[in-house]
């Protein structure tokens, strides 16, 4: 099924994500709304010059009202982090503008995904602000986090990115999880595979936590991975392929942070912590505690 799809915010990263579901072929409208409505107009048109290359699809500006018809919602309105910023100081910056959006949504009957950071924190205003189902409201969450990790395995095991299944849970940041203990190369537990060192393990977490740290300092915003990632996440849920991913929602505790869900057509369903080590579900536990301090930190 090919469906309307809006993103809010033309920036950097609306911008990517809008190119690379227009490559995937997941819409057939796209449809940009900005607070700056001529660059929603411009980003609209130079997509539109480009129709010769990428599948049919009818792209436009529109108002923010006309976003309640859409079939999913990318919210990517906001500031970006600034060089060595924490995801979570961009937080009351940002919040305010999640919630506006998430009240502008409310009755929204389409499937909403949260990109701007920081992105777990902001799921959750969204989805509180809105009163939709948590199913319904979603974050990119970790699968960013997952993809880099999953390169950086692969690079130091010389496979190939798609042979290495590990996934990284928790917060979209300083805190995030990655799951060692369940690792894989092939059927391969990562523990077992020959050369490999629990010191490599701390040191690939600090590559994956800081890898947007390290963009932000060379070209001041990351946007081309964001893109890809959340126009996947786009394809799941339009062709309703429940896949296992680690995106954040709104947990049974109350607080939106990653674990794998079924993403399909409703939204991410059936969230589950997978098996992990003590030393894993203590980080967990520890970085849910973090999100949840950072969103009681709005009442202030």
């Amino acid at each position: 099924m090919k469906a309307r799809i809006g993103i809010i915010g033309t920036g950097w990263v609306g911008t990517s994500v809008a190119f690379s579901t227009l490559l995937a072929g997941h819409g057939r409208e796209l449809w940009l709304h900005d607070t700056r409505a001529a660059v929603a107009e411009g980003e609209a048109l130079d997509l539109t010059d480009g129709a010769a290359f990428y599948p049919p699809c009818e792209v436009r500006a529109v108002p923010l009202a006309q976003m309640r018809d859409a079939d999913v919602v990318v919210l990517a309105a906001g500031r970006n982090g600034r060089p060595d910023e924490s995801r979570l100081d961009l937080l009351r910056d940002n919040a305010r503008i999640a919630a506006g959006m998430g009240v502008a949504l409310k009755g929204f009957a389409g499937i909403v995904i949260v990109v701007t950071n920081p992105v777990d924190v902001l799921t959750r205003v969204v989805q509180a602000a809105s009163g939709l189902p948590p199913e319904r409201v979603m974050g990119t969450g970790t699968l960013l986090d997952t993809a880099r990790l999953r390169e950086r395995l692969a690079v130091r095991l010389g496979v190939a990115t798609q042979s290495v299944h590990a996934q990284v849970v928790g917060e979209h940041g300083d805190s995030s999880v990655p799951l060692w203990s369940g690792a894989r190369v092939g059927g391969t537990a990562l523990r077992d595979w020959p050369g490999w060192q629990a010191e490599d393990e701390a040191a690939l977490t600090q590559q994956v936590r800081r890898a947007a740290y390290e963009v932000i300092q060379r070209k001041g915003a990351t946007n081309h991975a964001i893109g890809l990632v959340t126009a996947e996440l786009i394809g799941c849920i339009v062709n309703d392929e429940r896949r296992l991913l680690p995106v954040s929602r709104v947990q049974d505790n109350g607080v939106a942070l990653s674990l794998p869900a079924l993403v399909g057509a409703a939204g991410a369903l059936e969230a589950t912590a997978p098996a992990m080590d003590r030393a894993e579900r203590a980080a967990l536990v520890a970085s849910s505690d973090l999100l949840d301090r950072a969103f009681g930190s709005l009442a202030g």
